[in-house]
């Protein structure tokens, strides 16, 4: 397995390079904003992950070893493949953990061929190892709710309480102030 590899850059594609190694030329897809800084002849050092499917055998290359390990850590996510983890690596290792860290799902969804799920799956499986600030909304609450199940979570009530207080609103309880009111007195009975 090829772990790192040193050489000039041959030629360039839209996705890769051909790093030229002592001879052997080896096709390489680095993230597509390394690609453009790059230069023909230029000497480069890559860290690979060697990836193996079926009848492929593909190269990946990164700057840094702290690229080489998130992009291992992605592959392990259901439903992402090696592309879909490159483009993540391709917004920077500090962004990503950054959107891990505070549930930002919409970061993950500017990423071509990550959809909402996909992108709350790589939040909940990369938390525990990179660790989280925010906690993902999964719930699909709106605003109003959110801020309710807050307010009234100051005042010591569960998350899970008021979510089932909330299930009774009537629909025709417009303000806020109205909404909590009712939280309120339905906690209280």
């Amino acid at each position: 397995m090829i772990g790192f590899l040193t050489g000039s850059v041959h030629s360039k594609n839209n996705d890769s390079i051909i790093l030229l190694t002592h001879g052997v030329g080896y096709l390489v897809f680095i993230p597509v904003s390394e690609l453009s800084k790059l230069v023909i002849n230029q000497s480069l050092e890559v860290y690979i992950y060697t990836h193996v499917r079926e009848e492929n055998l593909d190269l990946f290359g990164f700057k840094t070893s702290e690229e080489l390990v998130l992009f291992k850590i992605l592959l392990n996510v259901s439903g992402i493949g090696a592309k879909t983890a490159l483009n993540i690596i391709d917004r920077g290792v500090k962004p990503v953990k950054s959107a891990v860290a505070n549930a930002d799902v919409d970061f993950f969804q500017t990423i071509p061929r990550l959809g909402k799920k996909n992108s709350q799956r790589i939040i909940i499986e990369l938390k525990n190892k990179i660790g989280g600030i925010v906690e993902l909304d999964l719930s699909g609450e709106n605003s109003d709710s959110r801020q309710i199940i807050e307010a009234i979570g100051a005042m010591g009530y569960s998350k899970a309480e008021v979510t089932q207080a909330l299930k009774d609103m009537p629909d025709e309880l417009l303000k806020i102030e109205d909404k909590i009111r009712f939280v309120l007195k339905t906690l209280g009975k």
